[in-house]
């Protein structure tokens, strides 16, 4: 049985309920609990007592965003890749001591209602928050923190949007690059597994793939590209599918370390000799990439720096507020390195 008390938090009332109780948006809400002058006085007072009888507790919120010096910001994540959220987390904890902020870590997933996640942000007096993948890529999630007055960065989408900052690579051109290495080697079938659907950059990493074999003037076939969800077993099942074919790949390029690890493993099992009867390269160079053998040719894309930059934004961000101005929007795309490594060879 759930103690009381669990059950008591869980209903709770929310900064969407007083919303919906005043019949105002949850910014105006949330506006209204950091003291902002721009609110008018009628609509001020229906909060105020939409707040009353629903006995909702917004003081911790206020007292974040409403003068105060602390400053504390959120990282939520939802990230299957164990490798990716290290080496993310290194760089925003790093950035976060520099810029003298609190950063206080986050795990969402898809049983918890969006408005839930951000109303206990509020409470916990977060300024704003970083959303790493796939989160950088959740319309509601980020609709949501809009909606409650909270500034975010988005890390690592392969669309920036218009009305929030973000800092990405261009995963086009990056893997534009690795599939014409594989090209330039002499490699003509080329296996591919696509990152997850729900992340913008998965789509731009098979648009350059694409872009990569028409320019070498290689029909597509469909038979090589596969389906995985940035996970090992995700990566597992697609290579087992592309090494089954009758015709395999002399190379697979997968959309990150970790199914491109996966795939490495199934070569072997099947008898493969990497490189030599197979080429296999990885995207991201986490730290997976040089703790398997062999050690994997892959992109480097800067995750620590891209966490950096991404805290770094957030509090100019959230500085220029406290100060009554706002700033607009920046969208940083930083380099990215194609590293060779042992996995990858010239075709039998």
């Amino acid at each position: 049985m759930e103690p009381r008390s669990s059950r008591r938090q869980r209903n709770a009332p929310t900064i969407n309920d007083v919303a919906k109780h005043a019949g105002v948006s949850p910014m105006t809400v949330s506006r209204v609990i950091n003291g902002e002058q721009i609110v008018r006085s009628a609509t001020k007072e229906k909060v105020e007592a939409a707040i009353a009888a629903l006995n909702y507790s917004p003081s911790a919120a206020a007292r974040s965003l409403a003068g105060g010096d602390e400053t504390r910001i959120g990282l939520l994540y939802s990230n299957p890749s164990a490798s990716y959220l290290s080496e993310f987390l290194v760089g925003s904890l790093d950035q976060a001591s520099r810029s003298g902020v609190d950063l206080v870590v986050e795990k969402w997933d898809e049983e918890t209602a969006v408005g839930t996640v951000v109303d206990h942000l509020l409470r916990g007096r977060i300024n704003g928050v970083i959303l790493p993948p796939p989160l950088c890529d959740h319309q509601a999630m980020k609709d949501a923190l809009k909606a409650a007055d909270l500034v975010a960065v988005a890390v690592a989408t392969g669309e920036a949007p218009a009305d929030m900052s973000a800092v990405s690579i261009d995963d086009h051109a990056a893997a534009l690059a690795m599939t014409r290495h594989l090209i330039a080697l002499g490699h003509r079938r080329i296996g591919f597994i696509k990152g997850h659907p729900n992340q913008s950059a998965s789509q731009r990493r098979l648009e350059g793939y694409g872009d990569a074999l028409a320019e070498a003037g290689i029909a597509p076939d469909e038979t090589l590209v596969e389906q995985g969800y940035f996970t090992y077993r995700s990566g597992l099942d697609a290579a087992e599918r592309i090494l089954a074919l009758p015709k395999p790949p002399t190379a697979i390029f997968a959309s990150n370390d970790d199914m491109a690890a996966a795939a490495v493993a199934i070569a072997h099992r099947s008898g493969l000799d990497v490189p030599g009867d197979l080429t296999v390269c990885g995207f991201d160079d986490t730290s997976l990439a040089t703790t398997i053998w062999p050690e994997l040719t892959t992109i480097r894309q800067p995750i620590s720096a891209m966490s950096r930059a991404a805290v770094e934004l957030l509090v100019r961000q959230i500085k220029a507020r406290k100060g009554k101005s706002e700033e607009k929007p920046s969208h940083l795309l930083l380099d990215y390195e194609l590293i060779r490594r042992q996995s990858d060879a010239v075709p039998h």
